[in-house]
């Protein structure tokens, strides 16, 4: 049995300003995130964890490192690129207010109805190759740790973490964001014994954080 943690990395000058960055989009995060990942950490120093896999995009590799050095555990960080975020083609680096003059259709799908979701006119990827790409990997971690009874920690990013998580807990493309998204460091556990079946011990955690979230917190 495993408990696998997925954290959405910390928020970055981009979130703050309502900008989407996507898998070739980044910027830096806000120096208050550091204090805000501590803040996750004293929560996750309740378990012990074998290894932190990330995103190499540098927003989640420095969310996973910094948390790594944070929780005093022998930790290694090993970065995955299968990990990484929802590729957004045209959609990234642009504000979200420009998306939604610009790219109506997609940006409404893309947030409300995954299941007509075609990002072929933004060049980007659609929820299926997001799957094809991230479900083989958090499988074969998940079975990998499962034997040995481990704990592991998974840093990636809001888009990307929500399907994927919703994906793995079997739920159809129209019900991905039935629960909303997925908050700048939070925590949502699940717990496997077999890397194919899941059970959904805590949602988009954020309790532990110190301040009142925002919509700019949210994706």
């Amino acid at each position: 049995m495993t408990k696998i943690f997925f954290i959405r990395h910390g928020k970055t000058e981009w979130n703050l300003e309502g900008r989407y960055q996507g898998a070739k989009g980044d910027s830096p995060l806000l120096s208050e995130s550091y204090k805000e990942i501590h803040q996750l950490c004293l929560f996750l120093q309740e378990y012990r964890f074998s290894r932190i896999y990330c995103s190499p995009i540098l927003r989640a590799k420095t969310t996973a490192e910094t948390i790594a050095a944070d929780l005093h555990q022998p930790l290694e960080v090993e970065s995955v690129a299968s990990l990484r975020e929802f590729n957004l083609g045209k959609m990234e680096g642009m504000k979200f207010s420009e998306v939604a003059k610009r790219y109506p259709r997609e940006l409404d799908a893309f947030r409300h109805h995954a299941e007509k979701y075609d990002p072929s006119k933004i060049n980007g990827e659609t929820f299926n190759e997001l799957f094809a790409r991230m479900t083989p990997t958090i499988e074969k971690i998940a079975k990998l740790h499962a034997t040995k009874n481990e704990n592991v920690l998974i840093v990636s990013h809001g888009a990307a973490l929500c399907a994927e998580i919703r994906h793995l807990l079997g739920y159809p493309l129209k019900e991905l964001r039935a629960n909303g998204g997925l908050a700048n460091t939070s925590t949502t556990i699940l717990e496997t014994s077999n890397g194919e079946e899941y059970k959904c011990l805590a949602w988009n955690k954020t309790d532990y954080l110190k301040r009142q979230l925002d919509a700019s917190d949210i994706v």
